[in-house]
């Protein structure tokens, strides 16, 4: 299929004029905002790395100290499943508390630090 035929052909059936005007701006705007997306997708992932770390420095220290997840769900109160994705790095309701809280129970501490956000990041908010 051509690019002309793209252009003008939608689920079937042909775009009026306005509808494949439309889709040219729409496809025109969304090129426009990805360094932006891209940025804030680079940023959320750095973001998830230095999560992960921190978690794979915990189960370091929970294995060092011999303990299980159920020993940490005795000391913190947070479910095994929790501290299972937590751990895995899967997606949780994470709060800085339960992170706190999950430190307390190995011996350790977090310490949190406020630093700029990257220039492109936020700037349209």
């Amino acid at each position: 299929m051509t690019r002309r035929q793209i252009e003008r052909v939608s689920r079937g059936r042909t775009l009026t004029p306005e509808e494949a005007g439309r889709y040219r701006q729409l496809r025109a705007d969304i090129e426009r905002d990805k360094p932006v997306i891209n940025a804030e997708i680079y940023h959320q992932l750095a973001e998830q790395r230095e999560l992960a770390g921190v978690f794979a420095e915990l189960k370091e220290t929970r294995d060092a100290l011999g303990l299980s997840l159920e020993n940490i769900q005795d000391r913190s109160g947070i479910k095994v499943s929790e501290l299972a994705k937590l751990e895995d790095g899967q997606p949780t309701n994470l709060t800085l508390d339960m992170l706190r809280t999950y430190a307390q129970a190995v011996g350790k501490r977090i310490l949190v630090t406020v630093a700029d956000a990257p220039e492109s990041v936020g700037a349209g908010r």
